[in-house]
């Protein structure tokens, strides 16, 4: 597919996804949406592909929606609902992608763009950078996950303290809030992004897509019943899947590990 919003390259395991509309402020309209949806697929359908970096280019990771845009959907219903479909399939994809989806934030992240940062599996963000819901400045309710993952990832109170403010977090307070895990300088960011592949890629590929899958499971799973699903997840995993001995045996024998391929995306 070719891509007119962002910008696609694979090297080798690591695929490097960057929104490609900097003039806009990388905006979430519907047809970039479309875009990363349709990468997402193309993502998961090569099976080599461990890892991606998600950036902006510019002066921003994403600035959000399109309010331009909103006007003629909210226009017209039924568009307005697939549009939102849409942008329901694409974050779901990258939660549920075997890829692991590391967000490179760069300068101003709000309201869609913190939606898409909170459907990666890891986030770095640059010292300059603001994150910030953003909706009610515009008065806008988030609709592609933000008000259900946010108080997930950093609480309840503060997840209202930002959407009910509007307010801009600068990167030190993200970093504490827990909205992202590191703090980079800005010119040093991707390079920090790199590292952490590198850091991961002597790991297990099927460890790491179930690692994921059971982190994951926390989002929808009450507590007891994620307590019972992970013994079996693990019994099945140490039992079946050759990694999980292979890793053991490269510990008693003192030699790196011989891991095999990843598992093809699951439908």
């Amino acid at each position: 597919m070719t891509y007119q919003n962002i910008e696609f390259a694979v090297d080798g395991a690591t695929a490097r996804v960057t929104l490609a509309r900097p003039d806009k402020l990388n905006p979430l309209d519907w047809s970039t949406v479309k875009e990363l949806k349709a990468v997402v697929a193309e993502i998961d359908a090569m099976s080599e592909v461990r890892f991606v970096i998600l950036t902006g280019a510019g002066r921003s990771f994403s600035a959000g929606g399109d309010l331009d845009g909103y006007i003629r959907l909210y226009a017209n219903p039924d568009e307005f609902a697939a549009f939102l479909e849409d942008f329901f399939a694409m974050l779901t994809g990258i939660e549920q992608s075997s890829a692991i989806w590391i967000a490179a934030v760069n300068g101003v992240t709000v309201a869609g763009g913190l939606e898409l940062l909170l459907a990666c599996d890891l986030a770095i963000m640059g010292s300059s950078a603001q994150i910030g819901d953003g909706h009610l400045n515009f008065g806008q309710l988030p609709g592609a996950g933000g008000s259900q993952r946010l108080p997930r990832a950093i609480g309840l109170l503060r997840a209202k303290h930002l959407m009910l403010t509007g307010e801009l977090l600068d990167a030190e307070t993200c970093e504490r809030w827990g909205l992202v895990t590191r703090v980079i300088a800005d010119d040093a960011l991707i390079a920090a992004a790199e590292e952490l592949v590198a850091g991961m890629m002597g790991k297990s590929p099927v460890g790491l897509q179930d690692m994921k899958r059971l982190a994951n499971m926390t989002l929808d799973t009450p507590y007891s019943q994620g307590l019972r699903d992970e013994i079996a997840f693990v019994h099945r995993y140490a039992t079946t899947e050759p990694d999980a001995t292979e890793g053991l045996m490269a510990f008693k024998e003192k030699r790196e590990p011989r891991f095999g391929k990843p598992k093809p995306q699951e439908p």
